[in-house]
C-alpha cells in the first residue's frame, strides 16, 4: 500500500495519544530463518503470498494487469507466471483455493471511496474471472483475504480506528457481476508498544494480509508488526477470529504485508522493498490444537490441475454475523481494554486524517 509522509504523522500522534503501552507485550516467536531475498523487480511492492509445499506464490499490488509470479522456495527465483491482461485497482493478498485456483483481493482502496470492490479467480492456463462486490455500509481498505476450506472468501478490513470488520459474499459471486458482502465478524487488535514497521504506534494495529492453512484449520493475520493465530477446527473462519488469539511479535520489515502458512506449519512473511523472505517454523504448533503437519505434497501448478467448477466454490456457507461489538475490546492476552478514550480522540483526529486520505494517490 502506498502511503504518504503526512499519513504517517497522522498516524503516529494517534497512536502516541491512544497510549499503546497499556497491551500486553506479544510473545517472541521462534527464531526467524531467512530463505532469500526477493530480487524481481515486478514484486518491488508485495503484498501477498501463498504456498502449496512446491512454490511461493506472490503478487505485487502495483501494475496493468493480473500477475502471480511462483517463486523458488530456496532461491526466491521466479520459475512461472500466472498472467491475465485483467486491469486491477489495487490488488493487496491472494490465496491458494482448493481447487488450485488463485484468488487474488483487489480490495485495497486508501482513499475509503470506491463503489465496488473485486475479488479475481485467476488459473495457471491464465484464465480469469471478475467477480465484484460492494460493502453494506461504507467503503472499507481491505488487505487481507481469507479464504476457508470450502473456496469461500473473507476480507479483513484495514482500521486505524475502533475494530477490523470480516466480511464474505452474501449471496453466491456472480461473473462480472456485483453481490454484497455482509459483515460476519468483528476484530478487536491492540495497539502494540513494538517499535517496528512503518507507523509506530496505531500502525500496529493494522491488519496487512492473511492466511488460512490448506486443512482450514489454522489461520494467521498479519500487522506490521505482529501475527495472530486462531485455532478453526471446524474450518469456520468467523467463529475461529472470535477466539483469543495467540499473539506474536515478527521479526522487524520495512514494511510487511505479506504471510503464508506453509503445509508442515510454518510461517513466511515477506515485506515491500524487495525484502527477504523469512520462515517462521512451528509456528503451528504454538496454538496446541493437537494436529500434525500437513502434507507436504502438492501438484505442479499448471499440470493435472482439480476441475475448475466453480460452483463449490462461489456458494457462501450459511452463517449469523456476530453480535454488535461495544465499547470494550478483547486483547491477545484476554483482558478487556476500554475503546472509549481511543473513540475519544479518533473524533478529533478523524477529519485530519481524511483530509490526507484524499490527498493519496488511488493505490
Amino acid at each position: 500500500m502506498r502511503r504518504g509522509g503526512a499519513l504517517t504523522a497522522v498516524l503516529v500522534l494517534f497512536g502516541l495519544a491512544t497510549g499503546a503501552a497499556e497491551v500486553a507485550a506479544a510473545q517472541e516467536l521462534p527464531a526467524a530463518v531467512q530463505r532469500c531475498r526477493v530480487t524481481d523487480p515486478g514484486l518491488t511492492e508485495l503484498s501477498g503470498l501463498a504456498s502449496d509445499g512446491r512454490y511461493w506464490y506472490a503478487v505485487d499490488d502495483g501494475g496493468s494487469s493480473l500477475r502471480v509470479a511462483l517463486l523458488d522456495r530456496e532461491t526466491c527465483e521466479v520459475r512461472a507466471e500466472w498472467t491475465s491482461p485483467t486491469d486491477p485497482y489495487d490488488v493487496e493478498d491472494l490465496a491458494l483455493a482448493p481447487d488450485g485456483a488463485v484468488w487474488l483481493a483487489d480490495t485495497g482502496d486508501n482513499r475509503r471511496a470506491r463503489s465496488t470492490v473485486a475479488l479475481h479467480r485467476l488459473t495457471a492456463d491464465g484464465d480469469s474471472q471478475l467477480y465484484r462486490l460492494t460493502y453494506p455500509d461504507r467503503p472499507h481498505d481491505a488487505e487481507a483475504i481469507l479464504l476457508d476450506r470450502n473456496g469461500t472468501p473473507h476480507v479483513v478490513t484495514k482500521e486505524p480506528f475502533g475494530m477490523a470488520f470480516v466480511y464474505r459474499p452474501a449471496a453466491p459471486l456472480v461473473a462480472d457481476g456485483t453481490v454484497p458482502w455482509e459483515r460476519v465478524g468483528e476484530l478487536a487488535l491492540p495497539t502494540t508498544d513494538s517499535p517496528d514497521g512503518p507507523i509506530k504506534g496505531i500502525g500496529t494495529r493494522l491488519v496487512t494480509g492473511g492466511s488460512v492453512s490448506g486443512d482450514g484449520t489454522l489461520i494467521a493475520l498479519r500487522t506490521y508488526t505482529e501475527v495472530y493465530l486462531f485455532h478453526a477446527p471446524d474450518g469456520d473462519v468467523p467463529a475461529a477470529l472470535r477466539r483469543p488469539p495467540v499473539a506474536l511479535r515478527l521479526p522487524p520489515e520495512p514494511q510487511g504485508e505479506a504471510i503464508a502458512w506453509e503445509p508442515d506449519g510454518s510461517l513466511v512473511i515477506s515485506s515491500e522493498g524487495l525484502q527477504p523472505v523469512q520462515v517462521l517454523p512451528g509456528a503451528a504448533a504454538l496454538l496446541d490444537t493437537g494436529a500434525g503437519p500437513e502434507s507436504t505434497e502438492a501438484p505442479v501448478p499448471g499440470t493435472d490441475q482439480p476441475g475448475t467448477d466453480e460452483s463449490e466454490d462461489l456458494a457462501p456457507p450459511a452463517g449469523d454475523p456476530s453480535a454488535p461489538g461495544s465499547d470494550e475490546e478483547t486483547g491477545v492476552d484476554g483482558t478487556l481494554l476500554s475503546t472509549g478514550p481511543a473513540l475519544v480522540v479518533a473524533g478529533g483526529l478523524a477529519a485530519l486524517l481524511l483530509y490526507f486520505l484524499v490527498r493519496m494517490r488511488r493505490r
